[in-house]
């Protein structure tokens, strides 16, 4: 019993598609659509919680997928017939499948829009070679594994002779291109000479398997029609709608492509290349190849130029992914039955198919690719990432068995093979392959904005301001623009006459499974990662608002994009910043906030995002608080009118919060005040000696880090006086100055500035080498302690502060070790709950 019995026509005649429901005493599981769903549902729970098991792994979702199928079919839960018969009985076997089977006519249709033809046909002789015997020598191997598997396998014997040896070839030679390409963006490699080869390489390999396998469904036949003339016929025929799709339907589609980017009803169009999917479909089943052929080569049809490809994918490939694709893998995962590879003999044949699979493609790829002149470490790598099997070989296998060509036995172990060489692609490419990260690099220019601490010349402090300023800005879409644009131009300074602004954003895109996040990646090969953004007629809504920007605030602004896993994004954060050699780099905070109060949180994984570029980056860091700063909407140089609060209480990254102050004040629609805040108690009896120590106990993700690098306390004390008194020297009656006195709260103190309405902008640093007074607040309960202690207040949702904030931290290597601390306090450490009846440490 189970899925894999067949269904007789009168069986299928009495399933009905939905019940009456249970109070009528129907049992839903009795009919096709609400056991469907139940179906969808346990195979989407398994295969999501399997793929989060295996994520620290690196593995590709379609693993998870067809081992959620194995564990609920007949290999494991099935084993169990009262459960198979009432969750997966023979009956709902077809309705599963061909609701799978659209999914995957879809997923094939993406495949052929992520193909493009061109980067085959440039990749010039090496990648063509590597591509030949990447299929030549697997294929041969496969041939002539299937002569050993006929004779020692009953079930292989019986398939037809021609079919078995080709559908062999072709699952041992296969090239999952999607999986491919995600492991190489993933890796960083699409830039590098590897990547551009295996990718090239893949294609070739995807368009050349493709072909033998119509071939082999060809021959295949089923039923009585094995005569080689229908074969012949049906070749004769797919070739014939191969030339007429390539000479007829893509310049069709092509114009399609034009009218819908000139001149909008983008829906019509996308309708209509959904119908053109299916037609295509239909015309490749109907002539006896498999309908998802027709897909792939209008696939292959649709211009990659321009947006009316991306826009298709969008429409389809959340449903088709995150849906209907499960399901197809599932179900083949529901079809192995690893019980039928019975005996000491038949798990020898597994070794065997994994062994030549392996060998066949890694020597054949090897080989080639040293004879082109590839380092004998790369050509591993080439041939390691190019027999990455995944999703293409599970099409391959069901195909086999849908035409007979492979039995239960032979199909189980197909399935086995793929998972194995899938799984060891990435934790191999890892172990051999280990590009230098940036992290790692020397970097010899360390930059920021403030003179006095750096190690650069006197007169380069004396030059900045005559200088260009370079800001690299980071963004996640949109919403993040207004009030960038807003804070560039207020830092910009003078207007009349304009100061040179070197504007570049980078626009933070995660790398996930989507079509769309490969095909980005993939743009990253002919413009280096990260990319530059060509410009696009229209194009979105970021282009054109800084673009906008660009001709109104004469500021020169480049477009970038990264795609990257995010646990590796900030490499290429790192790499702009030292490549353009910014001074300054803008992070948006991972929390929006809707004007005030609690707004929408990206989540865990940005916010480690920003920590590793505040830890990593070569220039100095600006983290943006965003509450509607500018009024939430993109303003020109004139309209520019609101005031910003300075908080000043010493330390490196309040000087640098300082110089960006004194750029800000020469705008002559800003009002700056600074407030620079002087402890009460010192000298006084009550006056404390606090000192920070190193705390093992505490974690840095929950608590405030600072800097392990051993200071100077009077010595920092002149440089605060210093850079206080070469800043009102130069500001003079620009700038708005006071000191405040602070004996109670300072927290308090601080927030009631955010709270005041008075100020769009509060810029702080972020206290990495504190003054007494912020060191007295290191054992505060922290909500963002990536922020420090001040610019957490002021960034809480729960203080009322209506004022956006930037936290600006210094770039110096010196300070860049930071560890969590407990207070020393006249010799006495002290930790979070000893302090806590402690007015200063109160919260407001």
């Amino acid at each position: 019993m189970g899925m894999s019995s067949p269904v007789t026509e009168a069986e299928m005649a009495t399933v009905k598609t939905s019940s009456n429901g249970v109070w009528q005493g129907d049992d839903p599981l009795h009919f096709a659509f609400p056991l469907l769903i139940l179906q969808a549902l346990l195979i989407l729970l398994l295969s999501r919680l399997l793929a989060l098991l295996l994520r620290p792994l690196r593995q590709p979702k379609v693993i998870a997928e067809i081992v959620a199928g194995i564990l609920l079919g007949p290999s494991a839960l099935g084993r169990n017939k009262a459960y198979l018969r009432a969750l997966f009985p023979p009956w709902s076997a077809p309705v599963l499948e061909s609701v799978a089977s659209l999914g995957l006519l879809f997923f094939l249709f993406l495949v052929g829009l992520e193909l493009d033809l061109r980067s085959v046909r440039r990749s010039g002789r090496r990648a063509f070679a590597i591509a030949a015997a990447g299929i030549s020598l697997p294929f041969a191997c496969g041939v002539g594994v299937a002569f050993v598997l006929r004779g020692e396998l009953p079930g292989a014997a019986r398939a037809g002779y021609a079919p078995f040896l080709v559908f062999m070839g072709v699952a041992l030679s296969i090239t999952a291109f999607p999986v491919l390409a995600r492991i190489l963006a993933e890796l960083k490699l699409l830039t590098t000479p590897i990547g551009e080869t295996a990718l090239a390489a893949a294609a070739f390999n995807d368009v050349a398997a493709w072909v033998l396998l119509a071939l082999a469904v060809a021959i295949s036949g089923s039923g009585d029609h094995r005569s080689p003339i229908v074969s012949l016929w049906v070749l004769l025929s797919g070739a014939a709608f191969v030339t007429i799709w390539m000479v007829f339907v893509k310049p069709a589609m092509a114009w399609v492509a034009r009218r819908s980017d000139g001149q909008g009803g983008g829906e019509v169009w996308v309708a209509a290349t959904l119908a053109g999917v299916l037609a295509s479909g239909l015309a490749t089943d109907m002539i006896g190849i498999h309908a998802i052929f027709g897909a792939f080569v209008f696939g292959l049809t649709v211009p990659k130029e321009g947006e009316f490809a991306g826009r298709v994918t969008e429409r389809v490939e959340d449903l088709v992914s995150e849906l209907l694709l499960p399901l197809y893998f599932a179900s083949s995962g529901l079809k192995t039955d690893v019980a039928t590879i019975r005996g000491g003999g038949a798990w020898g044949m597994l070794a065997l198919v994994i062994g030549t699979a392996c060998a066949g493609k890694i020597v054949g790829t090897f080989a080639v690719a040293m004879a082109c002149g590839m380092s004998a470490r790369e050509a591993l790598v080439l041939g390691v990432v190019m027999n990455t099997k995944g999703l293409v070989e599970l099409i391959v296998l069901n195909i086999g068995r849908e035409r007979k060509v492979l039995d239960e036995e032979t199909f189980a172990i197909l399935v086995l093979m793929a998972l194995v060489t899938t799984f060891i692609t990435t934790p191999t490419v890892m172990a051999i392959y280990k590009p230098a990260r940036n992290a790692g690099r020397r970097r010899l220019h360390h930059r920021k904005l403030h003179g006095p601490s750096a190690p650069s010349s006197p007169s380069a402090a004396a030059t900045a301001g005559a200088k260009e300023l370079r800001v690299l800005a980071c963004i996640h879409g949109g919403h993040d623009v207004p009030a960038l644009i807003n804070l560039i131009e207020t830092i910009r300074g003078h207007t009349q006459p304009r100061r040179l602004v070197k504007l570049y954003i980078l626009r933070m895109v995660e790398l996930t499974e989507r079509t769309s996040s490969i095909l980005m990646a993939r743009a990253a090969r002919r413009n280096g990662v990260p990319f530059l953004r060509p410009r696009r007629g229209g194009g979105d809504q970021v282009d054109v608002a800084f673009d906008t920007y660009a001709q109104l605030g004469h500021v020169h602004v480049r477009p970038m994009t990264a795609v990257s896993a995010l646990h590796t994004i900030h490499d290429d954060v790192a790499a702009v910043a030292e490549d353009k050699r910014v001074s300054l780099v803008v992070l948006p905070f991972h929390k929006r906030h809707p004007g005030h109060g609690h707004g929408d949180d990206l989540g865990p994984e940005w916010r480690a995002v920003n920590r590793r570029i505040l830890r990593e980056a070569p220039c100095s860091v600006a983290v943006l608080v965003d509450r509607g700063f500018g009024g939430g909407e993109q303003v020109s140089s004139e309209q520019v009118a609101h005031g910003v609060c300075v908080v000043f209480f010493g330390g490196p990254d309040d000087r640098e919060a300082l110089e960006l102050a004194g750029r800000m004040a020469e705008h002559p629609g800003v009002q700056v005040t600074v407030v620079r805040f002087v402890d009460g108690k010192e000298g006084s009896e009550e006056h404390a000696e606090v000192t920070l120590r190193p705390s093992n106990t505490k974690n840095a993700d929950k608590s405030y880090t600072f800097s392990t690098a051993i200071v100077d306390t009077h010595k920092e004390k002149e440089l605060d006086e210093a850079a206080v008194a070469e800043f009102r020297q130069r500001m003079g009656a620009m700038v708005r100055y006071e000191e405040r006195v602070v004996v109670g709260n300072v927290i308090e103190e601080v927030v009631s500035i955010g709270k005041s309405r008075e100020y769009g902008l509060v810029v702080v640093g972020k206290g990495r080498l504190p003054s007494a007074m912020v060191a007295e607040l290191a054992v505060r309960a922290a909500e963002h302690p990536e922020l420090g202690p001040i610019g957490d207040a002021l960034a809480s949702a729960g203080h009322g502060v209506t004022s956006s904030v930037l936290v600006v931290q210094q770039h110096d290597m010196s300070n860049a070790d930071e560890l969590p601390v407990s207070i020393v306090v006249d010799g006495h450490a002290h930790d979070d709950g000893e302090l806590g009846g402690n007015k200063d440490m109160a919260e407001p």
